[in-house]
């Protein structure tokens, strides 16, 4: 028995057994899925089409994995403009192993047992590397960052600061002198400036008559 089911906006043709690569889906590896948009039943000779969907169908699979497909180049040109592009995308995908399929009180399962080995660490054995799961890194690195808290030394709590002593009160000023002294100076000054004055100036002497 086959059948043709629809996701992802895709068709695929499938039966028991198979590995099916579809648009990625939400869920754990290990997890079950179930397809009820089945388009057509395929049964030996008979062929039963729905419309759109065939009622009471459906398709179950098991989830292998959740990964990123083959790289996708895009290259982008403008001639006599100097315009080049390249850009890169990886879509992500599912990989589902199809378990069985049922419909009118008829089933058909698969009697194998679902490998749960990924593409990448039978990429990781065909080239004699030694695989570690995305799963096992982000646990090491927890692991990690607990030890490394461990040994870290403690922070120093900081001491709390002394009081601040009370500040002196200002020392009184010294009195101004008396008021008294300061008319005694400026008249102690006078007669100086007295005997510096000017001397007086020597007569002139008389001119000498020139008709004599």
């Amino acid at each position: 028995m086959y059948a043709v089911i629809k996701t992802g906006g895709k068709q695929y043709r499938v039966q028991p057994g198979d590995v099916l690569v579809v648009e990625k889906l939400a869920g754990e590896p290990g997890a079950n899925v179930a397809f009820g948009e089945v388009l057509m039943l395929g049964d030996g000779d008979a062929v039963t089409l729905g419309a759109p969907t065939v009622a009471g169908a459906s398709v179950s699979a098991t989830l292998i994995e959740t990964r990123k497909g083959e790289k996708v180049k895009i290259f982008k040109k403008i001639r006599r403009q100097g315009y080049r592009r390249t850009r890169g995308h990886r879509q992500h995908e599912t990989v589902l192993r199809v378990t069985g399929i049922a419909a009118g009180g008829k089933e058909t399962k698969w009697d194998g047992t679902v490998d749960m080995t990924t593409k990448a660490e039978l990429d990781a054995r065909a080239r004699g590397l030694v695989f570690v799961s995305p799963q096992a890194q982000a646990e090491a690195a927890a692991a990690r960052k607990v030890q490394v808290s461990k040994t870290a030394a403690p922070v120093k709590a900081k001491a709390p600061k002394a009081a601040a002593a009370p500040k002196a009160a200002p020392a009184p000023k010294a009195e101004a002198a008396p008021a008294a002294e300061a008319p005694a100076k400026k008249a102690a000054a006078k007669p100086a400036t007295e005997k510096k004055a000017a001397a007086p100036k020597k007569a002139a002497a008389p001119k000498k008559d020139k008709s004599a």
